[in-house]
């Protein structure tokens, strides 16, 4: 407890904040189809879940495994007419920003973990192949290490337009360099695609990413993109399309690129009706 100026007991500020988090999709499919979600919060880091609940209308059975990255998936078959899949999980996250290091190293290719070494190599979204000239003619003069990440998150920022339909499920970092219009998705492939080119390890991540302590945005909640990059011997969390760091972030996939970690993969071609998504401060859980 701490005491205030009228000697009165005040409660020690909270080290964690509740959120809600959820989505909902709605799809017409005209035959049953298969499907996989990959929308439920990971268990990583300083994240706790403390609930969570996922339903299917009408109601079809669901099975569940880990993916090649260790991103907790949802199987299911879709049947035929309209169909609801809903998800919402209540989560204790850090009351902070997440970490920084400014001095945080490179590490050399040779030394990098086992594990670590794809991360460097293209990937479908992420052209670092193509990039690779930009990159090294940009930032290859600026001293390695964390800072040299920020610049290249100052640059992604700057350089792209955030465009709603701007960019298509073919456009890659190249496309969207090109164009300078894209989606937080694209600013972080663009991101990935340069850290890549200077051997620098770097994967997507996604999630959700709520407003706590920064400025509301007025476009309707959605899922939000960024990246981690392996400097020194960890992962450090980097947003190029907000360029700056934030509270809140929960996981719900990583891997190479966003072909990768899909929200949602159907086998066949059911009609997506309607998605919403939420990510918000509880600050009254009926439950607690």
């Amino acid at each position: 407890m701490t005491s205030s100026h009228d000697g009165r007991e005040e409660p020690q500020a909270r080290s964690t904040r509740l959120l809600r988090v959820g989505c909902a999709f709605t799809y017409r499919a005209e035959v049953p189809t298969a499907a996989v979600f990959l929308i439920g919060a990971a268990r990583s880091g300083d994240v706790l879940v403390s609930r969570e609940h996922l339903a299917v209308s009408p109601e079809t059975p669901v099975r569940h495994h880990f993916d090649l990255y260790g991103n907790w998936c949802s199987r299911l078959v879709l049947p035929a007419g309209l169909s609801t899949v809903e998800y919402s999980a209540w989560v204790d996250v850090p009351d902070r920003t997440e970490d920084v290091d400014v001095n945080a190293p490179e590490t050399a290719p040779d030394d990098l973990p086992d594990d670590v070494l794809l991360y460097t190599l293209p990937s479908r979204y992420c052209t670092s192949d193509v990039l690779g000239d930009e990159a090294w003619s940009r930032f290859g003069s600026h001293p390695p290490g964390y800072q040299r990440v920020q610049e290249i998150c100052r640059h992604v920022h700057d350089s792209l337009t955030f465009t709603y339909g701007s960019s298509t499920s073919q456009s890659t970092a190249a496309d969207v360099n090109a164009s300078g219009l894209g989606v937080c998705r694209d600013f972080a492939h663009l991101a990935i695609s340069l850290c890549r080119a200077l051997n620098i390890p770097a994967r997507y991540a996604f999630g959700y990413l709520p407003d706590l302590d920064a400025q509301p945005d007025d476009a309707p909640m959605d899922f939000a993109a960024w990246m981690e990059v392996w400097l020194g011997d960890r992962w450090w969390t980097f947003d190029p399309r907000n360029n700056a760091t934030r509270k809140g972030r929960v996981v719900i996939g990583r891997g190479r690129d966003a072909a990768d970690v899909a929200m949602v993969t159907t086998f066949g071609g059911p009609l997506l009706e309607s998605m919403a998504v939420l990510a918000e401060e509880d600050l009254a859980p009926a439950w607690r």
